[in-house]
């Protein structure tokens, strides 16, 4: 048996900027014996200087021999414990019973994977928080019937990634591809709501086109039937722009986030219609989560009775 109750794994590369506070609110959770691994893809600024102030061993990779899997791979052969936790270098826990929320629906032996709440901060677009609210909605699910997940915030079973490593050869969505596998195997994927992370992009729209193109890519690996057509990419686009226009609206935010509601969902759906030229159908469950706007109906949120992380003394 490991020492660790769980090892949680960061990809980082030039994270100077988040990087210290999602190891602080790691130090500020509830759970205990967490064996903390750092993968830095080279990092030229103060990343891992910072990183070097936290009970953290730093596994350094070549930049020319990233990818998302393959780093999740040579962080994983470094761990020791049963329960892997993956989190980007630019999250950070909102509550101090993150880890502890994210690893109690393994207490069921046929859970392989399981994912937790995504929200923004203040900084992030508004099309980016409204994305959040559809993929990682305020309920808990403990089987999960279609492969979606992310690995910004993410625990999957040791022995199972021993039996199928993560796909180094993908440009992206490593999470889903191996989602799919567990599956496939008659293992159950779980989502916990109550295991909320904040996650920072900060990107241009260059940015977003990039990072919605490289999914894309993906995504027609792991499904070669699908197809995103440029009649998808026109009403895909004006749907999510309408809805996210609405949402602004009622939530008093429309005038400073008119202008990135509209390139945000363009780079988006550009992107996605780049990558997946030449590919066929998924399923409904998968496309309307991935794809779909929130609906109109102003949303209900759901308060803890968990005092958050204060990260204000933070240097």
């Amino acid at each position: 048996m490991s020492k660790y109750s769980c090892s949680i794994i960061i990809r980082a590369y030039n994270e100077e900027a988040h990087i210290g506070r999602l190891l602080t609110g790691i130090t500020q959770q509830s759970a205990e014996g967490l064996e903390i691994i750092l993968v830095d893809s080279g990092s030229t600024d103060d990343t891992v200087k910072i990183a070097e102030r936290f009970p953290v061993k730093i596994i350094p990779i070549k930049p020319e021999t990233f990818t998302f899997g393959s780093a999740l791979n040579r962080g994983i052969q470094a761990s020791s414990a049963d329960i892997i936790v993956i989190a980007s270098a630019h999250v950070y826990p909102i509550y101090p019973d993150w880890l502890e929320q994210l690893l109690t629906p393994f207490a069921d032996p046929k859970v392989a994977l399981v994912y937790g709440k995504q929200r923004g901060n203040g900084d992030s677009k508004f099309s980016e928080h409204q994305i959040f609210a559809r993929w990682f909605p305020e309920q808990s699910q403990s089987h999960q019937l279609h492969p979606f997940c992310n690995n910004a915030n993410a625990a999957v079973r040791r022995s199972l990634w021993e039996q199928h490593p993560y796909d180094e050869t993908l440009t992206g969505l490593e999470d889903l591809a191996w989602a799919r596998w567990a599956m496939d195997e008659e293992y159950k994927i779980a989502y916990s709501a109550e295991a909320e992370i904040a996650h920072i992009h900060d990107e241009r729209p260059r940015g977003v086109y990039n990072r919605y193109r490289r999914e894309a890519i993906a995504f027609k690996r792991i499904f070669p039937d699908e197809e995103f057509s440029l009649w998808d990419f026109m009403r895909l686009s004006v749907f999510n722009i309408f809805s996210d226009l609405w949402h602004a609206l009622r939530q008093k935010k429309l005038i400073g986030s008119f202008g990135s509601i509209f390139w945000f969902r363009l780079m988006q759906f550009w992107g996605t219609f780049q990558g997946y030229q030449y590919a066929g159908p998924i399923t409904a469950k998968l496309r309307q989560t991935f794809y779909y706007p929130r609906s109109l109906r102003a949303a209900s949120t759901h308060g803890r009775d968990v005092k958050p992380i204060d990260y204000r003394e933070q240097k």
